[in-house]
């Protein structure tokens, strides 16, 4: 979506990020690829994948749903 937005801008005549900064989230290759190279949200997958199965187990032995927060990181880029 996010180069959707850059595409969409560079078509309206802005500049991004000097007339409009623009944030992606997931950090795919294609925030690398973008022109300019986004600004992202990067995600802990492994820790992700890891506590959803952990959870899963611990519903299934009738264990109440738990709440966990895990860590993100801004990946700064040329886009913002």
């Amino acid at each position: 979506m996010a180069q959707g937005v850059l595409d969409t801008l560079e078509r309206a005549g802005r500049r991004v990020p000097d007339d409009v900064a623009v944030g992606g989230f997931d950090d795919s290759p294609a925030a690398l690829a973008a022109r300019p190279q986004l600004t992202t949200i990067r995600q802990p997958w492994d820790r992700i994948s890891t506590e959803m199965v952990r959870m899963l187990l611990a519903r299934i032995e009738g264990e109440e749903p738990a709440a966990v927060i895990l860590p993100t990181e801004l990946v700064r880029r040329d886009s913002a």
